[in-house]
């Protein structure tokens, strides 16, 4: 069957015509492995380090919007209170001003302190600034100890040391001996306080230990006078549960003659209720945070001729937490003055 007969035409090969001046076509080699794309460049290794940690503890604190200073100090491992400029939520924003609820999460920052002096003994109170067992006091509670004890509201009891004074402040800052895990007050700002502000007072009065009073504050940068003359504090009725301090506010004196050596600083004034053993307890806002260590209080002339009489009649008074803060530098340094 010829090609123009019916079935398929039958294929034929094509050769390109072949100038012998042309050049021969390039030769064609596989691509080899070197000729690969380049490879890319490996992934930077993410930052777990402490930098790292702090942010994320930046960020969960943020959300949670209610985490207290203490949380965060153990976090990171540090045994000091926070002093930030702003206050924190120590307890739930739901409770703000619930003095039950700020009972219940500051009383255990809130010591008892027995001062064994030469003629008798010193009741005071203190506020717990590190877990490791840092208080801050006021000098009058631990001048001129011979020996000073410490309970926490647990019902343990330790042996303190004086590590500095101020007596030009009223302050002391004491350490329990081989205290841990303690837990310390929040410190707040003491000049973000308005007058009638609700205020809650933790101390032990007449021994006392965690007695909690509540109230306002009456007005602040009180002038208030007081001793810094050890002798002015031993021989006020210091024994028996806690004396009075005197002090000198308007240039009347309170609770017995001030002496000839004295120092003046602005207070917090409140009307809570404080009694003998107050002194160097915690004045704290609503939030739950200390604004004020707890100094003075005024009874009246015929109740403080003897301190088993003395009762508050609603005028006490405090020294503002940034000056504590300002002052924990100096103390922690040893400065005895």
């Amino acid at each position: 069957m010829s090609a123009q007969q019916g079935g398929y035409a039958q294929p034929h090969s094509y050769s390109a015509p072949v100038n012998p001046e042309w050049p021969p076509p390039p030769s064609y080699d596989p691509p080899t492995a070197t000729d690969a794309l380049p490879a890319p460049e490996p992934r930077r290794k993410r930052n777990r380090g402490p930098v790292a940690l702090l942010a994320a503890v930046a960020i969960v604190a943020a959300a949670v919007g209610g985490g207290t200073a203490y949380a965060f100090q153990e976090l990171t491992g540090k045994d000091t209170a926070a002093t930030a400029g702003t206050s924190t939520h120590v307890v739930p924003t739901g409770k703000k001003g619930d003095v039950a609820a700020i009972a219940a999460a500051v009383s255990p920052s809130v010591v008892e302190i027995q001062a064994t002096l030469s003629n008798g003994s010193s009741t005071g109170s203190g506020v717990i600034i590190s877990s490791g067992g840092e208080i801050v006091t006021n000098n009058h509670v631990i001048s001129g100890a011979q020996s000073i004890k410490a309970r926490t509201s647990d019902g343990k009891s330790y042996t303190a040391e004086v590590v500095g004074t101020d007596s030009s402040k009223d302050l002391a800052l004491i350490k329990l001996q081989g205290a841990s895990g303690l837990r310390p007050a929040s410190l707040g700002n003491s000049s973000n306080v308005q007058v009638g502000d609700t205020v809650v007072a933790i101390g032990s009065p007449e021994g006392l230990t965690g007695t909690v009073t509540s109230g306002i504050v009456s007005a602040l940068n009180r002038d208030v006078t007081v001793s810094t003359d050890e002798s002015q504090g031993q021989g006020q009725g210091q024994g028996q549960g806690g004396g009075q301090w005197p002090f000198e506010f308007g240039g009347r004196h309170f609770n017995g003659d001030t002496g000839s050596s004295t120092t003046t600083y602005k207070a917090i004034q409140t009307d809570a209720s404080l009694n003998p053993g107050n002194s160097g307890g915690a004045l704290i806002d609503a939030s739950g945070n200390v604004i004020g260590i707890n100094s003075a209080m005024y009874s009246s002339s015929e109740q403080s001729s003897q301190s088993s009489d003395a009762g508050s009649i609603g005028l006490g008074f405090a020294i503002p937490v940034d000056t504590v803060k300002s002052d924990l530098a100096k103390l922690r340094a040893g400065n005895k003055s």
